[in-house]
């Protein structure tokens, strides 16, 4: 549990005071967002100018957080750990190429989507050959070839069909934090309270580990309680940088920070072996990435749209909503998708009448 607390605070300092030092230096050398054309004209003209990338912050915070907590408490880092991080990081950077084009081209599109998309499956195609090639002294690896709801369930798909499922996930998960970005602070603490779920995941998993006693509902995880590091050292992290990113955003975290997140997601939920409940516990992200799939898709075929606007946060905009009416909202929405996951979660624990 110290290693938890400390990853979280260490996380939080570090992202709290970097990144108001950020908003500096990026704005000094003129590294502000693009805004969409149709955006302009529904209250974001304002926001032209905002320094941008500010995913670099709480991604080194989270970073030096992970280490810190391993120094303070001499404990090794994990192989499940450093996947995770690695998966971090990685879309990180593509996210940080697409941020800087736009920046240097002076326009709201970076990286063309075929780019983006490949260094995306680059990335996520390393994570998937590492994560399932690293197995402990008893032979346990951060994931299995199979899917998971919470824990593993069926029979093996095979390594081809596992490595295509967990790039489905890593390419959506990113995709779909990216497309819950666009107001200020929405991304930050709909993510959050993801992390914070899974801070408790890891920590349960811990507590009832397969390893340490064999149970009827003990977990087959590598490294949970690493696992929960890496979780709390990224949540401390962004709430850090949400008390700048919070509306009226100073700063925004860019496709940098967004398909970091996404990243951080997609691994915790496959080295937890909880793959298909992430798409509860991110449900708003599901749903927000949904409402782009029903729009596009209903407009080829009747050249009608269903919303005023895609993602689903600018239709509310378009309607007269206030910015921080949908934030709010939307992140009530976000709880209540944590809450009902946890609540499945946990609920094989609880006593049978």
């Amino acid at each position: 549990m110290t290693d938890i607390i400390i990853a979280g605070a260490v996380g939080l300092i570090l992202s709290m005071l970097g990144t108001p030092l950020a908003i500096r230096l990026f704005s000094r050398r003129g590294y502000g967002q693009e805004i969409r054309e149709e955006l302009q004209q529904g209250g974001h003209h304002g926001k032209r100018g905002t320094p941008t990338m500010g995913g670099t912050v709480f991604v080194l915070a989270s970073l030096f957080a992970y280490g810190a907590s391993h120094l303070a408490t001499l404990a090794p880092p994990t192989v499940s750990g450093m996947l995770v991080l690695f998966l971090m990081t990685g879309l990180g950077a593509v996210g940080f190429l697409d941020d800087f084009i736009k920046i240097y081209k002076q326009r709201s599109l970076g990286l063309r989507s075929g780019a983006k998309a490949f260094g995306q499956l680059i990335v996520g195609a390393v994570f998937a050959f590492l994560v399932v090639r690293s197995p402990n002294v008893y032979g346990i690896t951060p994931a299995e070839p199979r899917v998971s709801f919470l824990r593993d369930i069926g029979p093996s798909i095979g390594i081809v069909g596992f490595t295509i499922w967990v790039l489905i996930m890593i390419v959506g998960f990113s995709n779909a934090v990216n497309l819950t970005d666009g107001l200020d602070g929405l991304a930050s603490g709909a993510t959050g309270v993801v992390l914070a779920a899974y801070v408790l995941i890891g920590n349960w998993q811990l507590r009832n580990n397969c390893i340490d006693q064999l149970g009827p509902n003990c977990y087959w995880v590598r490294d949970p309680l690493d696992l929960a590091v890496v979780a709390a050292a990224v949540l401390g992290a962004l709430i850090g940088f949400l008390w700048w990113n919070a509306p009226p955003a100073r700063i925004f975290m860019g496709d940098t920070g967004s398909l970091a997140l996404g990243g951080v997601l997609a691994g915790l939920a496959i080295a937890t072996r909880t793959q298909l409940l992430l798409i509860i516990l991110a449900g708003l992200c599901v749903i927000i990435t949904l409402s782009v799939i029903i729009q596009v898709g209903f407009f080829k075929m009747t050249r009608k749209r269903v919303f005023r606007m895609a993602p689903l946060q600018h239709h509310f905009e378009l309607k007269g909503w206030a910015e921080t009416t949908i934030v709010v909202r939307f992140w009530l929405i976000a709880m209540l998708c944590a809450a009902l996951g946890l609540g499945l979660f946990y609920v094989e624990w609880m006593p049978k009448s």
